[in-house]
Formats: C-alpha cells, sequence, structure tokens
C-alpha cells in the first residue's frame, strides 16, 4: 500500500507543462494591438494588482485580506484560457445564453486542470482555480485589479496612438467608477498617474512621478 502512495503521488503531471502554454494567448483579439499582451504576463500584472489592492485595503479601509492568497489565487484567474481560449468580451457578454455557455465551458475547463495534478495536490490547487471553490471576497478583489489592469492597457494603447482603445477605455473607466471598492481608487490614485510617464521621468523625475493629477492618465 505505501508504495502504491509513493507512486500515485509522484507521478508525473502535465499541469505546468500545460498552462504555461497561456504565454501563447494572445488578449484583446479583435483589436489592433500596438503593444501585444499574452494571458501570462497578464496574470503577473493582476497579481501583482490585486495583492497591493488587498494590502491597501488591510491598511487603509478595515479589510482582512490574506494578500499572499489573493496574489496566488490571481496568478491563475485566468488558467483555463489553456483551454478556452481568450473569449473577447464583446462575444462573451453577447446574451444571456452566450455568457452561460461560456461559463459552462469554463467550469469544466477547471476541473480538467484539476484533473491533470497529482492527488495529494489537487485540494490545494481547487482553492485557487476552480471559481466556485474561491471566496467570494477575494474573487471580487481580482476582478477589481483585472480590471485595473485593463484601464492601464487601454492606456498603453492610446498612448502608443492607437484610437482603438478609446471607447475600450471609456467603458472600462465607467465600470471602475461603478464598483465602490475604496481599494481600487486608492490604487488609481497613488500608482496609475506614473503609467503616463517614460522610462528617464520615471527615473529621474520623482517629485513628477508624486505630484502627477490622475485625471491626465485617462
Amino acid at each position: 500500500m505505501k508504495n502504491e502512495q509513493v507512486k500515485e503521488t509522484s507521478r508525473q503531471s502535465h499541469f505546468f507543462a500545460y498552462i504555461s502554454k497561456i504565454r501563447w494567448i494572445i488578449r484583446w483579439g479583435l483589436k489592433r494591438n500596438a503593444i501585444p499582451e499574452n494571458v501570462m504576463e497578464h496574470s503577473w500584472e493582476v497579481s501583482t494588482i490585486a495583492h497591493a489592492m488587498a494590502l491597501i485595503s488591510n491598511k487603509r479601509f478595515g479589510g482582512q485580506y490574506d494578500a499572499n492568497l489573493v496574489a496566488t489565487t490571481a496568478l491563475y484567474h485566468d488558467v483555463s484560457e489553456v483551454i478556452t481560449g481568450d473569449m473577447p468580451t464583446p462575444i462573451k457578454y453577447h446574451s444571456a445564453g452566450m455568457q452561460k455557455a461560456f461559463k459552462d465551458v469554463e467550469i469544466q475547463a477547471e476541473r480538467e486542470l484539476i484533473g491533470l495534478l497529482p492527488d495529494d495536490l489537487k485540494e490545494d490547487f481547487t482553492s485557487l482555480v476552480v471559481t466556485s471553490e474561491i471566496s467570494p471576497d477575494i474573487l471580487r478583489i481580482i476582478k477589481g485589479a483585472d480590471t485595473v489592469a485593463a484601464f492601464l492597457k487601454c492606456q498603453e494603447e492610446l498612448k502608443a496612438g492607437n484610437s482603438e482603445f478609446s471607447k475600450a477605455a471609456e467603458d472600462i473607466a465607467a465600470r471602475l467608477s461603478g464598483f465602490n471598492m475604496p481599494e481600487v481608487n486608492a490604487f488609481l490614485e497613488i500608482f496609475a498617474p506614473s503609467y503616463k510617464l517614460t522610462l528617464d521621468e520615471l527615473l529621474n523625475g520623482g517629485e513628477k512621478v508624486r505630484t502627477l493629477p490622475l485625471h491626465q492618465s485617462r
């Protein structure tokens, strides 16, 4: 029996090799991108933003997040796209039927990914990958971070002269305003203005970084 357990827990798993393929999935597929973005780099950005927002919530607004758990969960928030692909928002939310159909596919994809893991790791990763097993509070802050990342992406595209993202930038800004999440507003006020600066300005213009009004980043 002991030998069988060792064999089971040490068997090879395709999990990480498979989810590493998200680096080849390009986001914003229906738009011309001046700066292409893949799902892997997006996941890192959402994770760092969500981590910061959790800390801001804890320190300024009475939150009780485990910021490290938030960051780790955010790293995996789009791994199901290795199976589903990146579904453009206009298609995903085209109708209630489309939204439900995609959600069903997403749930199945999450379960299939968990099935690739050794048995003794499945429970731990289920709480990171399977949406229904994640705390609603953590999902909410990750959703906020995901939307902040989308807003910053739009600003980068507009900064590069790509008007293709003009309407998306307006829609996402309106969505952020409707979140009623003080940690989102705080993150944008503290960190978003610096995204408008060049590398030289970031390195040499410390005072400028601190005083740049938020509205100039929109």
